[in-house]
């Protein structure tokens, strides 16, 4: 008996060790500090902001801007004229592109070279003449061609901000952004070959070569296709306003349902 009750006492001065033992070496009660929880969320949202509208528009629509070059006797093959370089968007991946007409009407051939650096020729299988539009098919495609998505203009507002993404001059893919500073705008081509009407005018510098290029939302969807700058001295250069095609006048050049 006596050694029975050694042992129940030996038990429970071990437990009682065990229990200050645990008590000491866990954690107590996480204290909420509504400082720190301010501080975290200050710093998420700077983390959000550092990237700008423009740098998310041109990582969405990257991989859907092809560069055109037409060849042939009447374009030559001086890279930065606009005759001979161009811009083009990947609506269909299987190799559904659309250009403006100007860049490659003439063209005994047409090439492409993709976002990847994959290339191929290309043909037109449609156009507009009155919106200066081409549809081109690719003869071969790269794995993972990635079409861009396109966004109803119905709710486009004056102050919009838009990314034009193209191959001005031939350098490129290039990046300018601004805002929409009109729409349904009429414009005349150069040659005054044409008139082009219900056009979206914006700012976002655009230059011979960034013809046919997209324009697109901070979202990265495409709501026109980039074809003319104003040019009232007829230097060929960006003066601070640009116009674009809707994408809806675009997408039916092609016989795609943009949305």
């Amino acid at each position: 008996m006596r050694e029975r009750l050694i042992l129940i006492a030996a038990g429970a001065l071990i437990g009682s060790l065990v229990f200050i033992a645990q008590s000491r070496l866990l954690p107590g009660p996480t204290q909420i500090d509504l400082a720190d929880i301010d501080a975290t969320i200050q710093r998420r949202v700077q983390e959000q902001a550092a990237v700008s509208p423009a740098v998310y528009a041109h990582h969405v629509i990257r991989p859907s801007v092809v560069r055109v070059r037409g060849h042939g006797p009447d374009l030559g093959d001086d890279q930065s004229t606009e005759g001979s370089v161009g811009t083009g968007v990947v609506i269909v991946d299987d190799g559904t592109i659309l250009t403006n007409l100007h860049v490659v009407s003439g063209a005994e051939r047409i090439s492409l070279v993709f976002a990847d650096g994959f290339e191929s020729d290309a043909r037109i299988v449609g156009a507009r003449p009155e919106h200066d539009l081409a549809v081109l098919q690719a003869h071969a495609i790269p794995d993972g061609l990635v079409a861009a998505t396109m966004r109803s203009t119905a709710n486009l507002a004056l102050g919009e901000r838009v990314v034009a993404v193209g191959f001005p001059f031939g350098l490129g893919p290039s990046v300018s952004a601004g805002v929409v500073s009109g729409l349904r705008r009429e414009f005349v081509s150069p040659e005054g070959q044409r008139v082009l009407t219900n056009l979206i005018q914006f700012d976002a510098a655009a230059n011979p070569g960034s013809s046919g290029g997209p324009l697109v939302t901070s979202d990265g969807e495409v709501v026109g296709i980039v074809t003319g700058i104003l040019n009232p001295r007829r230097q060929g250069v960006f003066v601070g306003i640009g116009f674009a095609v809707p994408i809806e006048n675009a997408a039916g050049a092609a016989g795609v349902s943009p949305f």
